[in-house]
């Protein structure tokens, strides 16, 4: 079947229901870098947020309001599942003209139903829980690839609450949860190791459950651990009572989920990209709404490219960025940032030292293999890219050269094939609509960017090809990712 959308959105909002890798899009030419720009990119509302502002609301007690949402193949799925389970989620104006609100009236939890988790990890991980509380069955299915990614961990942990779960021994989709109309909650111990999303879960239902739930998270440290801090954030922004002062253990009392109105923070993890591309070129980036306090993982991108050699100043307008004459390469630790994984890659390929990053063995169970991914990818453009145990040591590409880039259905290998191209003129991104699973808009913002050049800062496509000179010699600048966030 032939795609003729064009390069850069995703199928029509929540039809985009089959395997990402069934499209056939043609290959999206990445923009190289002709010049230094000087531009304001401003960013749609955090996928993570989003997704946890509906899931509340649909359990709250009254009608909530979310105001800019992101809308996305992700957020888009969560709605419609919710709407399955008995929720109503209205358009409505919202205080911008450029991005309507979202109404979520919560209603009874319906089964006798099926849900489309696509390859979405927070409709496949969050809403089981939620299901254990409908009237009947819930099936769930998604993607070819989704039925590869972990789920073992959140089924056992339903089990273990008594839950009836049926999954012919799979462990992973497609699976039915037979709801009973309550779940009698309690203590439960799980191995979150593979995805927090397991314990932001049981966490955001747990209010539901008749004793509440005391989640216990019992294995190798849990990655990506600010997102749980999120999770207990908009908790606690919906009047839950959630402890969480002990390592590894968190406890939800039983109560009434509050009405929410809140406004949904920019998306820090979909800057990476574009502060990339400033870093790449020696540009100037301005990001507003960059909030002053967050738990979004993305905010470690501040600590990343600062050294990395970039300037990265933060205000109550937003964040600045300027590039510098030269990346630099790095040691980091991103476990608790593995989603910035792929652009950090990117840009350690065309960095002036070698690499290492840390910390991301979660990583091979994300949409894809990221660490094969990466080193498949990095290793055409010419770097050098060595998987380890728990991460990559990268050797960039002393000069980069054109390829044909995959993306594996993954958006984040996406941005990070176009932050690749923009030191490597002629390079192709095969279907790279599969930025729409978080950022549909990604490559009209990605042309808007590059075409903000400034009058006295045009730089020749030499000297971007420059930066990817690196000896390949020199040790990597030892610096860990530090923490900002109130999660890590």
């Amino acid at each position: 079947m032939s795609d003729h959308r064009e390069p850069g959105t995703a199928a029509d909002d929540d039809s985009d229901a089959g395997d990402s890798a069934d499209r056939h899009l043609d290959p999206w030419p990445a923009p190289p870098a002709a010049g230094a720009f000087d531009a304001v990119v401003q960013l749609p509302g955090s996928k993570s947020l989003t997704n946890r502002f509906l899931v509340l609301a649909a359990l709250a007690g009254d009608t909530s309001r979310i105001r800019r949402p992101l809308r996305s193949r992700d957020t888009l799925l969560m709605a419609d599942a919710l709407r399955s389970l008995g929720a109503r989620i209205d358009d409505i104006p919202g205080d911008e003209d450029d991005c309507d609100d979202w109404l979520v009236e919560p209603g009874p939890i319906r089964g006798q139903t099926s849900l489309d988790c696509g390859l979405a990890g927070t409709v496949m991980r969050f809403l089981p829980p939620v299901a254990a509380l409908a009237d009947g069955p819930v099936r769930f299915d998604g993607d070819a690839h989704a039925r590869k990614r972990p789920m073992r961990a959140g089924l056992l942990a339903l089990r273990a609450l008594g839950v009836d779960v049926r999954d012919e021994g799979r462990a992973a989709l497609p699976f039915t949860v037979v709801g009973t109309g309550a779940v009698r909650g309690g203590r439960v111990s799980l191995d979150a190791s593979s995805s927090s999303q397991f314990i932001s879960a049981l966490l955001l239902t747990g209010a539901r459950f008749t004793e509440g739930v005391e989640v216990v998270h019992v294995g190798d440290p849990v990655p990506s651990e600010p997102h749980v801090a999120m999770t207990v954030e908009v908790l606690r922004d919906a009047g839950v009572d959630v402890e969480d002062h002990e390592p590894d253990r968190w406890r939800v009392a039983p109560s009434t989920i509050h009405a929410l109105d809140v406004q949904v923070e920019p998306d820090l993890s979909n800057a990476a990209p574009f502060l990339a591309a400033a870093m790449v070129t020696g540009s100037r980036i301005h990001l507003p709404g960059w909030p002053q306090y967050t738990t979004q993982a993305g905010d470690e991108l501040r600590d990343i490219l600062d050294a990395m050699g970039g300037d990265v100043s933060l205000s109550r307008e937003g964040l600045t960025l300027t590039g510098p004459p030269t990346i630099h390469g790095v040691d980091l630790d991103l476990h608790d940032a593995g989603e910035l994984a792929p652009v950090v890659a990117a840009l350690a390929a065309l960095a002036d030292s070698p690499s290492r990053l840390r910390g991301i063995a979660h990583l091979r169970g994300h949409e894809t293999d990221r660490l094969a991914a990466l080193a498949t990818e990095i290793g055409k453009v010419g770097g050098t890219v060595e998987v380890l145990p728990d991460g990559l040591t990268i050797r960039p590409a002393r000069r980069p050269s054109a390829a044909r880039l995959a993306t594996y259905a993954d958006h984040r290998m996406a941005m990070a094939a176009a932050v690749l191209g923009l030191a490597a003129p002629g390079t192709l991104v095969e279907d790279v609509g599969t930025v729409g699973k978080t950022l549909p808009t990604f490559t009209r913002l990605w042309a808007d960017m590059l075409g903000q050049t400034q009058r006295n800062g045009e730089i020749a496509q030499e000297s971007v090809e420059k930066r990817g000179q690196g000896s390949g010699q020199d040790a990597p600048r030892s610096r860990g990712a530090s923490t900002r966030n109130g999660g890590a």
